[in-house]
């Protein structure tokens, strides 16, 4: 049985949202993911994982786009960065529709940083306006907060850009995307004296490859740890939550 939207009937897509009127709403991007990993990485890893949790709670998974907010890498001529607003006009449809039809709770996997913030904007529009519950998972600093024990590194060196998190998740759940002979270390830049201004810079300065961490030492069996442990949160949350 399937799970995602636009796989179904007109007919059974209603009868499922009125059995459980529960959406996950993933997004992600199309950038450069460190010279390893596919440009899709984001929103692949975020389609995944809401299947996943679409598998354990009945949710259903709406449609996606292909692109982000990528304004912050659109130094590296090959990442797609979205103008924020198409994102916005598109969730701001997509979760207007979804209430007409019936939807009560929504979940966003955000597998992008940089749509964090529009999905917060969309989110705060519609609970101010409509009885309805929403929660957003910003899927790769979720994972920060869930893998303390999992990886090697902590901070950017795990956590940075298509570093051992990142690939460790994508050599779970995609392997065959993951090109091993590019696997890099990129030594994050430290903060420098004025760690509390929001300062604005160029990718490219900070990495040559699109890659902030330590890739090389990722592992299938660290991504399965995570997503596993992180998918089964979010489960609880839902549960708990969207009753």
């Amino acid at each position: 049985m399937t799970n995602y939207i636009r796989e179904m009937s007109g007919k059974q897509y209603l009868k499922r949202l009125a059995e459980n009127p529960t959406v996950i709403i993933p997004t992600g991007a199309c950038e450069i993911y460190g010279p390893q990993l596919p440009m899709g990485s984001d929103l692949i890893a975020a389609k995944r994982i809401a299947e996943l949790v679409a598998e354990k709670t009945g949710a259903l998974i709406a449609p996606t786009i292909e692109a982000g907010e990528s304004s912050a890498l659109a130094s590296f001529p090959c990442t797609f960065a979205m103008p924020r607003k198409i994102l916005e006009d598109w969730l701001d449809f997509l979760v207007g529709k979804l209430i007409k039809d019936g939807a009560k709770n929504f979940v966003f996997i955000t597998g992008h940083a940089g749509n964090v913030d529009t999905v917060n904007y969309i989110g705060k529009k519609y609970l101010n306006e409509h009885d309805i519950r929403l929660v957003q998972i910003d899927w790769w600093r979720f994972t920060n907060a869930n893998g303390s024990d999992i990886f090697q590194y902590s901070g950017q060196m795990a956590h940075g850009h298509a570093s051992e998190c990142g690939t460790s998740v994508m050599l779970y759940l995609y392997p065959e995307l993951v090109d091993m002979d590019e696997l890099s270390r990129v030594e994050p830049i430290p903060a420098g004296d004025f760690p509390d201004f929001i300062g604005f810079g160029r990718f490219t300065d900070r990495t040559p490859n699109g890659t902030i961490g330590d890739a090389t030492v990722a592992t299938r069996e660290k991504g399965e740890k995570i997503v596993t442990r992180c998918v089964d949160r979010i489960a609880a949350y839902m549960e708990q939550n969207f009753r």
